[in-house]
């Protein structure tokens, strides 16, 4: 299989702390970013931080999808919370250190029709292919998440 290079592209722009970005493409988004008082921000928009918490669960269930579909499983609702615990005195206060985030918890329920041993396999390949996933887990920060799956049929009750 040759390897295959797919770009993602995001342009910034802004003042302060304040940002304007945009998703390079055919379909080109904007969002934008400020933060907290406490860091200079008037939190008009959300932190780059918490789109970084966003981007692990969106991409969780995007990749959840695809390994479903290579194991012939079906997905309904997922329900996702993650939760950064960060010192921010390496930031704000330029202390020695690292300014990643100590931890991060994720938990996340999803309605399926797999089995338990099914149910596992796809949280195992949920974490070993999700690009976010290992982009935390291999910074060296404290990684923990729990899966529960919820039967479809109880959805639909």
């Amino acid at each position: 299989m040759t390897k295959q290079i797919v770009p993602f592209v995001v342009d910034g722009q802004g003042t302060g702390v304040a940002q304007q970005l945009t998703v390079a493409g055919e379909n080109a988004h904007t969002f934008t970013s400020d933060t907290y008082p406490a860091f200079g921000g008037d939190d008009a928009a959300p932190s780059p931080l918490s789109y970084v918490l966003g981007a692990l669960t969106s991409c969780n269930q995007i990749t959840a999808q695809i390994v479903a579909k290579d194991l012939g499983v079906t997905l309904g609702e997922f329900t996702f919370s993650a939760r950064g615990d960060l010192d921010p005195s390496v930031m704000a206060a330029g202390a020695e250190g690292n300014a990643n985030f100590d931890a991060v918890t994720v938990q996340a329920s999803v309605q399926t029709d797999a089995d338990e041993a099914t149910f596992a396999t796809l949280v195992s390949e949920v974490e070993r292919r999700c690009p976010v996933t290992q982009l935390f887990k291999r910074s060296g920060l404290e990684y923990d998440s729990s899966w529960t799956a919820v039967p479809l049929a109880a959805a639909s009750a």
